[in-house]
Order: structure tokens, then C-alpha cells, then sequence
């Protein structure tokens, strides 16, 4: 009986553990999901091609990046379309794009 009181508790503690990393997995897509959308102008995983008057997003530091999109959605820094496309992101889903670039390589 004890023994399989054990099971049961390391299969419901495997099970938990699956779901935690089921629900990372999706985390995980959804962000580079929205970070995607970012590709069109900045490139792949936010390097943009040679000589681009673009700005990489790669490996740019978060509080920057966060900033900046924080100033683009309040109309606070001059653009042509990203303060349209900000006004898109809640302060949550631009907190989560900023750190995906930031652990990009550049």
C-alpha cells in the first residue's frame, strides 16, 4: 500500500512537472510569436540586414528597448509607423519582447 501511495505521488509530482513545462513551452511561443512580428523591419531575431538604417533589436538591453516602445505608443518619440504598431502591445507584452531581444545575440 505505501508503495503505491509513492507512485501515485511521484506520478501526480511528474504529471505537475509536465504541466509546468507544457505551460513554459507555450510561454515561450507566444513571445517569440509577438517578437516575430517585429522581423518584417528589424529582421530575424531582430538583426537586420547590412547597412539597414533599421535599428537591431538583438541583444539590445531591455530597459532600453522597453523605453523606447513606451515612447513610441505615448507619441513621445517621432516615427513612421511604430507608433502606430506599439499602440498594439499592453505594457506586458512589451515587457516580454524586450526581454526576449535583450537574450538575443547580437
Amino acid at each position: 500500500m505505501a508503495r503505491t501511495r509513492k507512485m501515485g505521488w511521484l506520478t501526480l509530482a511528474c504529471l505537475a512537472s509536465w504541466g509546468v513545462h507544457a505551460q513554459d513551452a507555450g510561454a515561450q511561443l507566444q513571445i517569440r510569436s509577438l517578437a516575430a512580428s517585429c522581423a518584417s523591419c528589424h529582421g530575424t531575431d531582430g538583426r537586420p540586414v547590412e547597412g539597414s538604417a533599421v535599428a537591431a533589436l538583438a541583444g539590445m538591453p531591455k530597459a532600453t528597448l522597453t523605453a523606447q516602445m513606451k515612447a513610441f505608443k505615448e507619441g513621445t518619440r517621432p516615427a513612421t509607423v511604430m507608433h502606430q504598431l506599439s499602440k498594439g502591445y499592453t505594457d506586458d507584452q512589451i515587457d516580454r519582447i524586450a526581454t526576449y531581444f535583450a537574450a538575443v545575440k547580437r
